[in-house]
């Protein structure tokens, strides 16, 4: 079975850097779409950034375009998420998940797409 640990969260302040790490194990992350979501108190889990396994393209939600790049390293079966510009509400639960198969974009902005998902990883955006 695939397992996913995030990594990289903390506290940064307004307009600061973070890059979360998402290592995968028991699977191929070549195999896998991989996204990244988030979820703050009393909100609805939100798509945050997707590359899709045979092409590697990549998506993003409407409120980071711009300011987040996802990205993945096949030789250390490992998803980045590199968060730049960060804003107040950026402030969230991230979580990683991977969906077998080669789900397209349409796809992969829907959390129910994924069945593999990772315990999630705190990022707090203060001054």
């Amino acid at each position: 079975q695939v397992q996913l640990v995030e990594s990289g969260g903390g506290l940064v302040q307004p307009g600061g850097s973070l890059r979360l790490s998402c290592a995968v194990s028991g699977g191929t992350i070549s195999n896998y779409g991989m996204a990244w979501f988030r979820q703050a108190p009393g909100k609805e889990r939100e798509f945050v950034g997707a590359v899709r396994r045979s092409v590697g393209m990549t998506y993003y939600g409407e409120s980071v375009k711009g300011r987040f790049t996802v990205s993945r390293d096949n030789g250390k079966n490992t998803v980045y998420l590199q968060m730049n510009r960060l804003k107040p509400e950026d402030t969230a639960v991230y979580y990683c998940a991977a969906a077998s198969g080669s789900p397209t974009s349409s796809y992969l902005r829907y959390a129910s797409t994924f069945e593999n998902w990772g315990q999630g990883t705190q990022v707090t955006v203060s001054s």
